[in-house]
């Protein structure tokens, strides 16, 4: 128990913090290697891996008062930080321009593929009526109005990672009815 105030408390609270530190720097030396392995395992690219590692030490530091195995949160921190690399990277890949482009939302030229570009938005939007209403309204805001992310999550007031998931869904399901429609209408 540290003493109440005065030197003394502070003499404790270096000692204490030294002891601390002290202890990271073992499970760095100790575990740096194996977890960089580790990590670029399940993310497949050293930079990434060497980010999600210092992230999850990081981590570690910031609650080494309340962790009472160090080495388990240190693993468990950076196995969390890639998986959400991982869902994140697979997220930003739907979010390509090329997948507007797929879409028909990409301005034209000549007045023909105006005309095809104006058919294409306007059985874009008919997908999106399909989607349900939160869905709809990330889409929308994403495809027409080319809100990022963040601007989208802040202006509905949810979170980023709700806005990654209603964009995939959006992505998947407008495709699918897009797919139908032309299969329906004679299309090939």
């Amino acid at each position: 128990m540290p003493p109440r105030s005065g030197p003394r408390r502070v003499a404790w609270g270096v000692a204490h913090l030294s002891r601390s530190e002290d202890r990271l720097s073992r499970l760095f030396s100790e575990t740096h290697a194996a977890l960089r392995r580790y990590v670029r395992d399940l993310v497949r690219s050293p930079e990434k891996a060497d980010e999600i590692v210092q992230e999850a030490f990081l981590r570690t530091y910031e609650h080494r008062d309340k962790v009472e195995i160090p080495r388990a949160y240190l693993f468990t921190a950076a196995r969390n930080l890639a998986i959400d690399a991982r869902r994140h990277e697979h997220m930003a890949q739907t979010d390509s321009v090329g997948d507007l482009a797929d879409l028909g939302v990409v301005s034209a030229a000549t007045p023909e593929t105006e005309a095809l570009a104006d058919e294409r938005a306007r059985l874009l939007r008919a997908a999106i009526e399909h989607l349900p209403p939160q869905c709809r309204a990330v889409f929308a805001l994403k495809v027409f109005h080319a809100c990022s992310y963040q601007e989208i999550a802040e202006r509905l007031g949810i979170s980023v990672k709700t806005v990654e998931k209603h964009v995939g869904r959006g992505l998947k399901d407008t495709h699918a009815y897009l797919k139908r429609r032309y299969r329906v209408g004679g299309g090939s």
